[in-house]
């Protein structure tokens, strides 16, 4: 039996205000497969995105073990658990994080510079083409449609092969036909290429595209048992944009490490 390529053993977080101890995340026990498209269910402030950032190692846990590839990855050293978030994990992030100034070819070469992956135009190409973007190297973000930037984002995400994907409510920006398009595109691109995709969203009708769904509330984690996935979903708008947990956590860590 394969193993799960991401495990939470144990895992909880507290935070201390003043006197007062707040339990963002009870004790969790979660295993992820290769190929599995992942939701998580949650409103703001329910302690979702803290479990991303703990599983993105962008925060530590205050008890239990993340491990990946059968690897212990939050009880690491700063030095070397940035060094293997870098090599195993992709974030796409809410409001994309295009840098407004680089063209989409100049994307691809930042994040390879902070990745240490050479630049590699053919499978730059590749990604830009299976995500139906392939004439938009020259283009900078700011040409680009919302949806369209989402998919330079979960392009440059897949761009160093991880395989961990991590996505912060990376469709609330987006209108409702380009948020299923986005979430869609997650699912494909997880089947195709045998990512383990997390995404956490406060909108249950994006779910409809994952393998399996979890509900996160006051900090508790638990899985919806009877879901079923579909392919063919339609809504009303969507909305609640920021700047996101997941975002602010992945620039900080980024700053420290130059």
């Amino acid at each position: 039996m394969t193993s799960p390529v991401l495990r939470l053993d144990g895992v909880s977080k507290q935070f201390n205000d003043g006197d007062e101890t707040i339990q963002a995340l009870a004790e969790t026990d979660l295993s992820l497969n290769r190929g599995e498209f992942v939701g998580i269910l949650g409103p703001s402030g329910s302690g979702k995105s803290t479990l991303l950032t703990i599983m993105g190692g962008l925060r530590t846990p205050s008890t239990g073990e993340v491990i990946i590839d059968d690897q212990p990855f939050s009880a690491l050293p700063e030095k070397k658990r940035s060094r293997m978030r870098f090599a195993k994990l992709g974030f796409v992030l809410q409001a994309s994080g295009l840098v407004p100034f680089l063209t989409v070819g100049d994307q691809f070469v930042l994040h390879g510079k902070v990745d240490h992956f050479p630049l590699d135009r053919a499978r730059r190409d590749e990604l830009l083409e299976s995500l139906k973007i392939p004439h938009y190297v020259d283009a900078y973000p700011g040409d680009l449609s919302g949806g369209e930037r989402q998919r330079v984002a979960i392009a440059t995400a897949l761009y160093h092969d991880p395989e961990i994907v991590l996505a912060d409510e990376p469709t609330a920006s987006l209108d409702t036909e380009k948020a299923f398009d986005v979430a869609e595109i997650l699912a494909d691109q997880t089947h195709s290429r045998g990512k383990c995709t997390v995404m956490v969203t406060h909108d249950e009708r994006l779910v409809d595209h994952c393998d399996r769904v979890l509900r996160m509330a006051d900090g508790v984690l638990t899985e919806i048992t009877n879901h079923e996935p579909k392919r063919d979903v339609s809504g009303p708008g969507l909305s609640e944009v920021g700047t996101g947990p997941l975002l602010r956590a992945a620039a900080k860590s980024l700053w420290n490490r130059h």
